[in-house]
């Protein structure tokens, strides 16, 4: 469960940079301090209301986890991530461009927001990894209970979470990948 909240902070945070990047260019109508200033204000909120919403839902639907069965289908790590990207990169796409368009009223501060949501979406998965690590319990989600575009792990559609021990899968608490040692 933690791969799907984690696969938009990758993009989130280097769309965000770029458009900051771009965003710096233009004095825009306050002029660049200001707008710098307000983003890394931005950043800082957008980062701890992503981070924090939805926490409760998270956990009251973790405490009722049932064992994964044989015939319960969960998806291997990174068809996860391609899923969830592919699903949402023309909403990326459109936040990226928003932010970009933003800096000639508030320079940079549009990047930085979106910045700060990819920096919000890796706070989550690192608590929800802590979670896991301290229940020895990878949370996971059923494929049928996503949809072709990657759900959302805390929709109306996830009726609750399958639980597999921490060896399972390929992926680790939090949704990193899984480290293998090499053979020798």
């Amino acid at each position: 469960m933690a791969v799907v909240v984690r696969a938009g902070a990758a993009p989130l945070w280097w769309f965000g940079v770029l458009a900051a990047g771009v965003g710096v260019v233009p004095p825009g109508l306050t002029g660049r301090r200001i707008g710098v200033l307000a983003g890394a204000a931005l950043f800082i909120v957008t980062a701890v209301v992503v981070a924090y919403t939805r926490r409760k839902r998270y956990t009251e639907r973790s405490r009722s986890v049932v064992k994964a069965g044989k015939h319960d289908v969960l998806q291997d790590r990174a068809v996860t991530v391609r899923n969830w990207r592919r699903g949402h990169r023309w909403w990326i796409l459109l936040a990226f461009f928003a932010a970009v368009l933003s800096a000639f009223v508030l320079p940079a501060a549009g990047g930085m927001a979106l910045a700060g949501a990819g920096v919000g979406l890796r706070l989550k998965a690192a608590w929800l990894g802590r979670r896991e690590r301290a229940e020895d319990t990878l949370l996971w989600l059923r494929v049928d209970w996503l949809d072709q575009r990657g759900g959302r792990p805390a929709g109306k559609t996830v009726k609750g979470y399958r639980g597999t021990g921490v060896a399972a899968g390929d992926a680790a608490p939090g949704g990193t990948r899984r480290r293998t040692a090499a053979l020798v």
